[in-house]
């Protein structure tokens, strides 16, 4: 499902992870909201134009940008911003692309989802943190957070209850989920990240995936929607662009051979997923 989630910022996550990652995030966001953006209007008036946003979406109803902006009676931020916070609005087909944002369709997350589970705020920073680590690991307690959008206060009691790995490396502490382990002369595999993947954001400088000399070929003014990117030996190597039903790719420097086999087989691979019915 997408919709405005962690930092306030679009998220593309499953359906069974929709509802506990915004209960995690829920009270942060709001205050955040409130004391961190200029002129904006207190909770109550949130609280009430939420209301009113919410009787036009009951029932599977749908709205517009510009529809949700004429309601509110603000553009932008103020209309869409205020709204997602207060209201668990997913973005729902027929949804805005990169090339017209202004285009998306708004509904209620429990019209898509179902009611809101009962689910205590621990439980649901848990699984937040726990989805993080697992996918991002190993990480310090101020990345998860930064990830999160949440203080570091607020990961900490969640790092205590989860069974948790800590190691040390020249940033400080890393903490990994435990799990097994793989041998430390493992070398991790060419693998193709999307545009905007999350392991390659600001928040995440720390994982050393994306190296700074490469930093700028990825964000750039030059490029504001970014680009692809493929990993060799779990860093940024180069891009990757899906044309003509084949995925081109662009490594930064020069790749033995053994490599551009390996990078031939996963585009191939990543290719016939891009293929009508390609799975």
């Amino acid at each position: 499902m997408q919709g405005t989630l962690l930092r306030t910022t679009i998220h593309l996550v499953s359906a069974r992870d929709w509802w506990p990652i915004a209960l995690a995030i829920r009270r942060e966001r709001r205050e955040r909201f409130v004391r961190g953006q200029p002129g904006a209007p207190d909770a109550r008036h949130l609280a009430a134009t939420a209301r009113r946003v919410r009787a036009r979406l009951a029932g599977g109803a749908t709205l517009t940008r510009a529809e949700l902006e004429g309601l509110v009676g603000s553009r932008g931020w103020g209309a869409v911003g205020g709204m997602s916070v207060w209201l668990d609005l997913l973005r729902v087909p027929p949804a805005g692309t990169w090339e017209r944002r202004r285009a998306d369709t708004f509904a209620l997350a429990e019209d898509w989802l179902g009611s809101e589970p009962t689910l205590s705020a621990s439980d649901a920073v848990d699984l937040l943190v726990s989805r993080y680590l697992g996918a991002f690991g190993p990480a310090s307690r101020r990345d998860v957070a930064g990830w999160a959008g949440l203080p570091v206060a607020a990961v900490v009691p969640a790092l205590e209850r989860l069974e948790v790995r800590h190691f040390q490396d020249e940033h400080g502490g890393r903490l990994v989920p435990r799990a097994a382990l793989p041998d430390p002369d493992t070398r991790a595999p060419v693998r193709f990240l999307a545009t905007w993947d999350a392991a390659l954001l600001t928040h995440a400088r720390r994982t050393g995936i994306l190296p700074e000399e490469h930093r700028p070929k990825v964000f750039s003014t030059k490029r504001p929607q970014s680009v692809g990117t493929f990993l060799v030996d779990g860093a940024v190597a180069g891009s990757w662009t899906h044309e003509a039903g084949e995925v081109r790719t662009e490594p930064f420097e020069r790749l033995d051979s053994a490599v551009r086999r390996e990078l031939a087989d996963e585009a191939e691979r990543l290719a016939l997923l891009h293929a009508p019915g390609g799975r």
